[in-house]
Formats: C-alpha cells, sequence, structure tokens
C-alpha cells in the first residue's frame, strides 16, 4: 500500500513542486512531498511555475523549497526523481530506498523495461517555453503515476481537468 510520496528534482523550485502538486490534486488518500538534492533551501516556487500551476487551478504560492535528508526517502513509499541521474544518486546515497525510487516519466505508458520512459529536463532559468515542455512531461508521468498509485493504495484518481478549468 501506498501512502506517502516524496517528489524530487534538483533545486525543489521548478519540477518536483509542479509534480507534487499535480500528483496531490490527483490522488486525495495519498500524502505527497517534495525535496531537492541541492536545494534553493526557503525559496518560493518559481514564478513561472506558480503561473503555470495557477492555470491548472493550483497553487503553489506558499511553496518553500526543502532540502532532501535522510529520513525523506526512509519515511516515503515511493520516491519519485526527475532523471536517471538523481535516481542513480538517490539509491547511492540512500541504499535502503533502493527499489521504491523511479522516474516519474516511467510510467508513461511505455513498456517496462531500462530504456522506456523519459527524463524531464530541468527548466530553471530558461523561459516559460522549457517550463511548459517540462510540465508537459510531468503531467504525462503524473497521469500514470496516479493510477498505478490508486491501484495500490486502494485511493480513489480524481479526473484531470482540462487546461483552464477550476477542478471542481
Amino acid at each position: 500500500m501506498i501512502k506517502r510520496v516524496l517528489v524530487v528534482c534538483a533545486g525543489n523550485v521548478c519540477r518536483s513542486p509542479m509534480a507534487e502538486a499535480l500528483l496531490a490534486r490527483r490522488i486525495e488518500s495519498v500524502t505527497v512531498e517534495s525535496a531537492g538534492i541541492t536545494a534553493l533551501i526557503g525559496y518560493g516556487a518559481d514564478p513561472v511555475a506558480v503561473s503555470l500551476m495557477s492555470e491548472r487551478g493550483l497553487d503553489i504560492r506558499s511553496h518553500r523549497a526543502r532540502q532532501l535528508v535522510t529520513w525523506m526517502p526512509a519515511t516515503a513509499d515511493l520516491v519519485l526523481v526527475m532523471d536517471r541521474l538523481q535516481r542513480q544518486q538517490l539509491e547511492h546515497r540512500f541504499a535502503s530506498i533502493y527499489g521504491r525510487v523511479y522516474r516519474l516519466g516511467d510510467m508513461s505508458g511505455a513498456p517496462r523495461h531500462s530504456d522506456a520512459g523519459f527524463d524531464i529536463p530541468d527548466p530553471y532559468r530558461k523561459g516559460r517555453a522549457a517550463f511548459e515542455e517540462s510540465l508537459r512531461l510531468i503531467e504525462a508521468g503524473v497521469e500514470g503515476w496516479a493510477a498505478r498509485i490508486a491501484g495500490l493504495s486502494g485511493g480513489r484518481v480524481t479526473s484531470a481537468p482540462v487546461l483552464g478549468e477550476s477542478p471542481s
């Protein structure tokens, strides 16, 4: 059963806060948190990320970046990262989470083998177009993982609102 999911990226101001918000909205019965490997501790979510999430009916203005520390992955049932290098870093740094850490892009509907799925590039300081591309990939990953997590946790998956619609 999955009760707690940790989403990890580098700075914890762009990708992981967006993924956290989207995943938390989709699976209400699961606690979703985020952190960064090299977090910009205390920084708010990037203004572009805030804007894109607002367009999806989600408010991440109160988000503050947190540094990934030992207890976080140790207490998570599932750890989702943005790319292969992050997965390798976490599995090396926290041996106890081996088998519980995956890329967000691993559940995109592609066949399950080592080359399936995708990495999500870091859009930090690269402009709105880079954020939109990363968010498109994050949404695809969240879509796949939401169904999988709900199936393993006995939870219910809420439907993803259409861009520009407020969630009901």
